[in-house]
């Protein structure tokens, strides 16, 4: 499994970058709806809306500041380089990790993750668009599952509230 992990690091940034950007965009919209949308005798009648806007602003400018604060995070765990892993090595951070599902149907099928301090729940692509991978993190309930697993190792998933077996197959 010879993948550029900075590559899914890089993309990953680029995907926060630009939450921030429409955040920090949709919270200037609403501070300037907030401000000018209605006529000076609506706002004595009726301020619900300039508080629904200035609510929306706020909203978005935590989103902004929470975009940052990854991105913050993602630079620091990578400015520690990124670790690799060793046949056997068990799963942390950093790591990308296939696993193998069996379906309802009894298929197999395997999905590959990679472990980031942020951005649970991301997919990513590979290189030219070739396959896809998902971020996880050591808090979600997929990263808890797998953290210290080992290739060959079986764990189990809740999925959609149904409990799954899921087998390591590699760790890189």
């Amino acid at each position: 499994m010879p993948l550029d992990k900075m590559f899914f690091v890089s993309q990953l940034a680029q995907r926060i970058k630009e939450s921030e950007r429409v955040a920090q965009r949709s919270e200037a919209e609403a501070r300037e709806a907030a401000r000018s949308s209605q006529t000076e005798s609506e706002k004595k009648e009726d301020g619900r809306a300039a508080i629904e806007f200035g609510s929306l602003a706020t909203g978005q400018a935590a989103r902004a500041r929470k975009a940052q604060e990854e991105l913050s995070q993602l630079a620091s765990f990578t400015n520690r380089g990124l670790p690799k892993y060793q046949a056997r090595a068990p799963v942390g951070l950093g790591a990308i990790v296939d696993v193998s599902i069996q379906d309802d149907e009894g298929e197999l099928n395997e999905r590959t993750f990679i472990v980031l301090p942020v951005g649970a729940g991301t997919e990513l692509s590979g290189p030219g668009g070739d396959g896809f991978l998902s971020v996880i993190t050591p808090a979600s309930p997929v990263g808890k599952a797998l953290l210290g697993k080992r290739a060959g190792d079986s764990v189990e998933v809740v999925i959609k509230g149904e409990p799954r077996e899921w087998t390591v197959v590699d760790v890189a």
